[in-house]
């Protein structure tokens, strides 16, 4: 019974964690496998990743393959053993963070050259007897406002 249930635990936590990572823009697939193997305490190899996912041995190849990408997850090597193993790195913050603030950095910062393109165009041209448009020059330069604290606040975190 108690097997059972640490098998229960495990199942929910796998299918929790690997929708948080989900987000970062990994396939169910690989968040499971992340999740997976971050909770387990020894590598694994392809075939004991894919036995216990009930997964090929293919799938979880190229699953591992695009966790290495991203740096979550570790070739290593132990004596004796043949096969090639798989660990999860375990500094998860560190893992993750650095490339998607540089994401939404980047995101914003296109976006906000997009915006202010608009409104220099709006400033070229002259609109000032349209009063629909001159609430919606206020509204811009409110959109602008966000992007620039959303863009502050990735950079402050990238600070720290």
């Amino acid at each position: 019974m108690n097997e059972q249930q640490n098998e229960n635990i495990t199942n929910k936590i796998i299918l929790e964690f690997g929708k948080t990572i989900e987000m970062f823009d990994l396939t169910p697939l690989e968040a499971r496998l992340f999740a997976f193997l971050y909770l387990n305490e020894k590598a694994l190899t392809l075939d004991e990743m894919s036995e216990a996912l009930g997964k090929s041995k293919t799938s979880m190849s190229t699953s591992v393959r695009s966790l290495v990408d991203f740096n979550l997850v570790t070739r290593v090597w132990k004596k004796g053993v043949r096969k090639d193993l798989y660990q999860a790195n375990f500094q998860l913050f560190k893992s993750f963070m650095p490339t998607y603030i540089n994401k939404w950095i980047d995101a914003t910062n296109h976006q906000l050259g997009s915006l202010e393109e608009i409104k220099g165009k709006l400033k070229q041209d002259n609109y000032e007897d349209n009063k629909e448009l001159t609430i919606i020059k206020k509204r811009l330069n409110k959109i602008i406002d966000f992007h620039l604290e959303v863009e502050k606040s990735f950079r402050d975190m990238k600070k720290d």
